[in-house]
């Protein structure tokens, strides 16, 4: 095996650790004034407990196999790691694939462009080359930025519940119900989904004596898990 062969095949990946839960969305007890386009019924799909094919870290299913083989590319590397990176980042399985059309250039602060696919939605990536590397150097450092967030059907309505169901805390809410989700779809950040779901509160409606209350979903930080909720005052 060439030197070069080696330094590719043992390149060390540091691609973002698995996004962190997105910061608690503000929450305020309405004092009446409700909305006569207030929702009135559940909507499309119920989230009445946690989602059975939402997985825990680590999990073998979030692996991708077979791993590249001794002497692959490094360009075939940075694929596999994008693709186990989005699976993480989800903990959803799903079928998944990647592509760097131009390759992956191994050059100090060198950017590459791949893309993702996950369940048919495309998310594009930005690969770039630590500024400390150098040429024939055995380990190789770099960034993967995701540039766009990814919406995952079964994690929004997992992550829903666990913000809103039980054990969340919040004893007021019940009757948890969401839009239904595409399986996935790739969304600019800092952006409204365009996606809804409800809980009914205890302290909504007119006069305050229940009713139910609207949650936008949305990407709202690049780095962040997808989604973030926004109570609908």
């Amino acid at each position: 095996m060439t030197t070069a062969a080696r330094t590719e095949s043992r390149a060390r990946t540091t691609a973002p650790a698995p996004a962190p839960a997105p910061a608690p969305a503000p929450t305020t007890t309405p004092t009446g004034g409700g909305s006569a386009s207030a929702p009135e019924s559940d909507l499309a799909v119920l989230v009445d407990g946690p989602q059975k094919d939402v997985v825990k870290s680590g999990d073998e299913r979030l692996k991708v196999t077979p791993k590249p083989a001794p002497g692959a590319s490094f360009t075939q590397q940075i694929e596999h790691r994008l693709r186990e990176t989005v699976l993480s980042s989800t903990k959803v399985p799903g079928k998944t694939s990647a592509t760097c059309p131009d390759g992956v250039t191994q050059k100090a602060g060198a950017v590459s462009r791949c893309t993702v696919t996950y369940e048919g939605a495309e998310i594009p990536y930005t690969i770039t080359i630590s500024d400390s590397y150098r040429e024939g150097s055995f380990i190789t450092s770099y960034k993967a930025r995701a540039d766009k967030g990814l919406l995952v059907a079964k994690a929004a309505y997992q992550a829903f519940y666990e913000r809103y169901g039980a054990g969340s805390g919040r004893s007021d809410a019940s009757k948890l119900s969401c839009d239904e989700l595409p399986a996935a779809k790739a969304v600019d950040w800092g952006t409204d989904t365009g996606d809804t779901c409800q809980f009914w509160s205890e302290y909504a409606g007119d006069k305050g004596d229940g009713g139910y209350r609207t949650v936008k979903l949305s990407a709202a930080q690049a780095g962040y898990a997808v989604p973030s909720f926004d109570e609908v005052q």
